[in-house]
């Protein structure tokens, strides 16, 4: 492997019309790079965009048919080339010229006649920035599947700031785990745990991106997401996206279960949620030598606690949240619970409709939102309640069409 990391020689395409300028730069390059020489914009293209793309290419401005410049252009539009670094090589030297080639996209300009010390120097420089540049770019990619994406997207544009802080905020927090996961796993082979126990972890996390939690860790079984840091949309939305995803994740467990029984899994995954909204603090704790991005507070174990005494496939609300969401969910609310370092009762509620069957939503109606609570149970109809529910659904009907009504 050369010094710059590559395991052969970094190939270099040369894109010129004139056959002498052409020679004269394989003859400079030979000795170091691989060198590819093609007389036409059109060709050049087509080399950067084939299965073995260059690392650099050097290309002339005055050519015939299609320039440098439209050259340069079309390979920055272009996805699968607009990272290859561009010189452009020309005998004109004014500074509206280089101006507009920088603004095009090359990273150097170099002028006829060509000092060949220069040129060699500029190309090796172009290439091993590239090298570093495309290291540091798989490095922030693996660096990226240990932090939110939230988190890292804030970290790598400059947002916040890889400090020891915290702010106190209002968060919903979601706790999870799997039900006997300790008995289950004593029975199962590591191989298989391992396998079962990724494939729901990425799935939940999964759908966790997908409704913009930022997924605080992992221990062992459990999950511990958020909702309102370093992103919020609002408290209230923030809860909603929460108990949403809650939902999906327990929706998604019943086809997952269904998947592992065929692949033989006699005691498949059950999950409890529980779910709770209230002031934390959030940010980075730890050393200046590691430190973690995370979310601590006695509302934290009470997300907890509520998950612990949810059904399985249930989710657990905590009064908080439930004042949130009950325009949009229906919960039936439980004894009340204790947990520690929180004085005051806590009271639970228990999500209803998770599990809805096809035919039962056919058969009933649940909408809630914000000034309509319609629920309607079509087996529990009589023929005398089903003219009342009419002559009620019409009355409302009239005052909607009402234009004299405010909205």
């Amino acid at each position: 492997m050369n010094m710059l990391g590559f395991a052969d020689k970094p190939t270099v395409l040369v894109v010129d019309d004139t056959a002498d300028n052409l020679t004269l730069m394989a003859a400079l390059l030979k000795d170091t790079y691989r060198v590819k020489v093609v007389n036409h914009g059109e060709k050049g293209l087509a080399v950067a965009a084939s299965a073995t793309p260059p690392d650099l290419i050097l290309l002339d401005i005055m050519m015939p048919q299609i320039d440098g410049y439209e050259v340069c252009r079309r390979l920055k539009e272009n996805p699968a080339t607009r990272d290859i670094p561009v010189i452009f090589l020309t005998a004109k030297s004014d500074n509206e010229a280089e101006e507009k080639g920088f603004e095009l996209g090359a990273v150097d300009y170099i002028t006829k006649p060509i000092c060949p010390p220069i040129l060699l120097a500029r190309v090796h420089n172009h290439i091993a920035l590239n090298v570093r540049t495309a290291m540091l770019h798989s490095l922030s990619t693996k660096l990226s599947r240990y932090l939110s994406p939230q988190v890292y997207k804030s970290i790598f544009e400059g947002d916040r700031d890889v400090s020891i802080q915290a702010v106190r905020k209002k968060l919903t927090i979601f706790f999870s785990d799997i039900k006997d996961f300790t008995k289950t796993s004593e029975g199962m082979q590591p191989e298989d745990l391992t396998y079962f126990l990724n494939s729901y972890f990425s799935e939940m996390s999964k759908i966790a991106l997908e409704f913009g939690a930022t997924i605080d860790k992992f221990v062992g079984d459990a999950i511990l997401i958020f909702f309102g840091d370093p992103e919020t949309r609002g408290v209230q939305e923030d809860a909603l996206q929460c108990v949403r995803m809650a939902v999906a994740m327990q929706r998604r467990m019943h086809v997952l279960r269904e998947i592992w029984r065929d692949k033989g899994d006699r005691q498949p995954f059950q999950i409890r949620v529980g779910i709770n909204t209230g002031f934390c603090h959030v940010g980075n704790f730890g050393s200046e030598q590691r430190m973690d991005y995370t979310v601590i507070g006695s509302e934290v174990n009470l997300a907890a606690r509520l998950e612990q005494n949810s059904e399985p496939d249930g989710v657990m609300l905590s009064y908080e949240t439930y004042a949130l969401v009950k325009d949009e969910f229906e919960a039936e609310e439980r004894a009340p619970l204790t947990a520690k370092g929180v004085s005051r009762e806590i009271r639970c509620f228990l999500l209803r409709g998770i599990h809805e069957t096809e035919a039962s939503r056919q058969e009933s109606l649940n909408q809630r939102y914000a000034g309509l609570h319609l629920s309607v149970d079509m087996d529990k109809l009589t023929d005398e309640s089903r003219e009342r529910a009419i002559k009620d659904l019409q009355k409302v009907i009239d005052l909607l069409n009402d234009p004299a009504l405010p909205g």
